[in-house]
């Protein structure tokens, strides 16, 4: 094993068993490459590279400590490697979302406070007819967000607010050539929002899949004509 992945291991283990804690402040260099038998130099690299993914949070003239390791936190490091996505990987996002969007849904549909329903209609309400396509991905992305959020799962909101950019690109494109596809989007929007006022899971599931999968089937359909015009 590496040596800077055998000092990442023996500092994750350190948190895993609980002995360096969230918030915890991590020994001094010299004395935790001492303890750990490690050099300091292959233990600087590995708090670098944990610091990548906020795991620790190095700060400067006064320590290394652990972050909060909260989801969201952890989890904001799968958008930066999202980033890098190539576009023929944006099926096999869509795939992701047509999985974890409706559970979300559903969720929502059970744990959403009237509140936070009554701000996801508002959401709705602010789109204007005369919106612009940017404006409704924007407002799309805000909508499943919210869903997401209002699921009470942390780690589910997460993971699809990381994986919504890399398919906001499919969108676009469905939104410019295919005819009928914001009004589409519209409806279905609403229709989802409907479903979780009235507390209705299934319902919820059922429209968000059926939203999804609207993109995806798009986009198969789109990448498969373009494939056999250039076959």
């Amino acid at each position: 094993m590496p040596v800077t992945d055998e000092a990442i291991d023996k500092i994750k283990a350190m948190i895993v068993s609980g002995e360096l804690r969230p918030g915890s402040r991590l020994p001094k260099e010299a004395d935790l490459a001492e303890r750990l038998g490690l050099s300091r130099n292959s233990l600087r690299e590995a708090v670098k590279a944990l610091s990548l993914i906020r795991v620790l949070d190095v700060r400067q003239g006064d320590g290394t400590y652990v972050t909060s390791l909260e989801p969201d936190l952890l989890l904001d490091a799968l958008g930066f490697v999202l980033d890098f996505h190539q576009d023929d990987t944006v099926l096999e996002f869509l795939e992701v979302r047509r999985i974890l969007e409706p559970a979300a849904a559903a969720m929502a549909a059970r744990a959403m406070s009237d509140e936070d329903i009554a701000a996801l209609g508002a959401v709705l309400e602010s789109l204007r007819e005369d919106a612009t396509l940017q404006e409704l991905i924007d407002n799309d992305l805000e909508f499943h967000r919210a869903i997401a959020a209002g699921s009470g799962n942390t780690v589910l909101c997460s993971l699809i607010d990381g994986i919504s950019g890399p398919t906001a690109r499919a969108r676009i494109w469905r939104g410019l050539t295919e005819e009928g596809a914001v009004d589409r989007t519209r409806q279905q929007h609403r229709a989802i929002y409907e479903a979780i006022a009235h507390r209705r899971p299934d319902v919820a599931q059922a429209w968000a899949t059926v939203h999804v999968a609207g993109v995806e089937q798009w986009l198969r359909d789109t990448l498969g004509a373009a494939g056999s015009a250039l076959g």
